[in-house]
């Protein structure tokens, strides 16, 4: 049916958190992993979207930043080494999104430990395998006040997908709010095109570290929302501003 309307699947994605505090939890969601990746195998579907996750500990974090992420890291260690060989042996490449999942009750470390540069260089150190990269999201990195397209010549051969997702900011609410406010109301979603990025310069770059895969359209966007009818316009309107650069 896909072949019929020529698509196809770029990724399967899970995107649970496989540091959770809760054991239990965690094992849940680690099993459940591997079944996506086994079923991404029999599907010849080459990559698995997902987050690292984190953990958190009344005895470690609060005041103590560094404490928090060594503790992280420890764990971090522990699990994914084995996951990422997991994936290996079953051809699959593991993309780790690097979005913090900051929410009220998740602010300030969010539940996905490798969300800046720092981040990923600390995780990639630590699991350097070949299959072990990144989903790789603009829109984190621009509401961060991160250097999106530096961050791509950095981690360029890390890079196995791409969610085409743009970030507005409202200049209002971040000055009423500043940059502690986490961007609960200054971060504003925003189709391809419809927000800050600069999508040709982004993609000229993507092409220099030599990324010529996909380019899969994230649809967080509250203008196009609301029926069915405008959530496929706005799909409609994001690839339009992408195909003039990237075919």
């Amino acid at each position: 049916m896909l072949a019929e309307k020529g698509l196809e699947i770029s990724s399967l994605g899970y995107y649970p958190n496989p540091l959770h505090p809760d054991e239990a939890h965690r094992e849940h969601v680690i099993a459940h992993l591997k079944r996506v990746i086994v079923g991404a195998e029999m599907l010849g579907v080459e990559v698995v979207g997902t987050f690292v996750g984190r953990t958190w500990d009344a005895t470690v974090t609060g005041r103590n930043w560094q404490k928090d992420l060594d503790h992280n890291f420890e764990l971090f260690v522990t699990i994914w080494p084995g996951l990422v060989k997991f994936a290996a042996d079953h051809n699959v490449r593991i993309a780790i999104e690097h979005c913090p999942m900051l929410w009220a009750d998740t602010w300030p470390g969010g539940s996905n430990l490798p969300h800046s540069p720092a981040l990923l260089d600390r995780m990639f150190e630590a699991v350097p395998d070949d299959n072990f990269g990144l989903n790789f999201d603009p829109s984190h990195l621009v509401w961060q006040h991160i250097d999106y397209i530096r961050f791509v010549y950095d981690f360029g051969d890390r890079i196995f997908h791409v969610h085409a997702k743009d970030m507005d900011i409202d200049e209002e609410m971040f000055y009423q709010d500043g940059i502690l406010g986490c961007g609960f109301r200054w971060q504003i979603p925003r189709l391809p095109g419809q927000g800050l990025i600069d999508w040709q310069k982004l993609i000229a770059t993507l092409y220099d570290v030599g990324y010529d895969f996909v380019l899969s359209i994230e649809h967080e966007d509250r203008n196009w929302e609301g029926s069915e009818d405008l959530i496929k316009r706005g799909f409609l309107v994001a690839k339009k501003a992408l195909e003039i650069y990237a075919i």
